[in-house]
């Protein structure tokens, strides 16, 4: 059981994105058990909770900072109806089965990093300087993007840089910073993204040139790929006849898993979603960050 006991001052600044396409294609029927294997600031536990009065929903994070400021809020509103479990959604047979719940009628998993994370946990934002943590859960993980940068060989540096940022200049920054740690280790957000910007110089309008780096350091922390390969095989098992997996993502190594997935198992699911479902305009000027947002639906046979 985690504590609750965060500074009640704070905020989870996250606002969840395809809200409308997640309710009407996971609400399959009424009276059912959803999990939000991605609890974050419960934006769509919220909205699947209002679409039918008669659904319960289980929340699911290892952030606990996501879980102690939602939680009770989400609670006290939908008395009788939500419950949470703490762990990383690639863990939810045994997560659900401490609660007595062996089926589910859906899952819901958002892939996106919420701005609350992106602000507040160590080493996810370039634009305050912070130490180059990088983990979602320090519960859940021990390897932090300090001792990707600073221990992992020029190679396998470069490899990471190119294949989960597809960072084209990935050579050429694991080169520079296989100097620079020589002389002195990497220890910041800023000095880490100093030196990329000096291998890449800063463009008006486009993105920081540390971004890509930033996205393929975090997501070998955590695993975030691998977890999401997990979810995807694990959730036949949750899944009743009938039930729905919605899957959101936001970059093209997520999404190619999931579309993937879907299209080489048809003994477990038909596909709803035969073209992927983005934010519609009224949703990307609400919201700018659902511009990369891709929902894909399947139902479990």
């Amino acid at each position: 059981m985690i504590r609750m006991d965060i500074d009640q001052e704070k905020t989870y600044e996250h606002q969840s994105v395809l809200v409308k396409p997640v309710v009407s294609l996971l609400l399959a029927r009424t009276g059912g058990l959803y999990v939000d294997a991605t609890f974050g600031g419960g934006g769509h536990t919220r909205a699947l909770l209002e679409a039918d009065p008669t659904c319960r929903v289980i929340g699911c994070d290892w952030d606990k900072d996501a879980l102690a400021i939602n939680v009770p809020l989400i609670q006290e509103q939908y008395p009788g109806r939500f419950d949470f479990v703490w762990g990383n959604f690639s863990r939810l047979p045994a997560l659900l089965k401490d609660k007595g719940i062996v089926r589910v009628d859906g899952i819901l998993a958002d892939f996106g990093t919420s701005q609350y994370q992106i602000a507040h946990k160590p080493g996810f934002s370039f634009r305050e300087d912070r130490e180059l943590d990088m983990r979602m859960s320090p519960s859940h993980g021990e390897l932090t993007a300090y001792e990707l940068v600073n221990f992992t060989s020029e190679k396998e540096l470069a490899d990471i840089l190119y294949r989960y940022g597809e960072e084209h200049a990935s050579r050429r920054i694991a080169r520079e910073l296989a100097v620079a740690r020589k002389k002195k280790r990497i220890t910041s957000t800023k000095e880490l993204a100093g030196l990329i910007e000096g291998i890449i110089p800063r463009r008006k309008g486009a993105i920081h040139p540390a971004t890509k780096s930033f996205q393929a350091l975090r997501i070998v922390v955590n695993r975030e790929l691998e977890n999401i390969e997990t979810l995807l095989k694990i959730a036949p098992q949750l899944l009743s006849v009938g039930s729905r997996l919605a899957c959101i993502s936001f970059h093209s190594l997520e999404d190619r898993i999931v579309k993937q997935f879907f299209k080489e198992h048809p003994e477990y699911f038909s596909i709803i979603t035969k073209k992927v479902v983005v934010a519609d305009q009224d949703e990307l000027k609400a919201n700018p960050s659902s511009r990369s947002a891709k929902l894909r639906v399947a139902e479990r046979v």
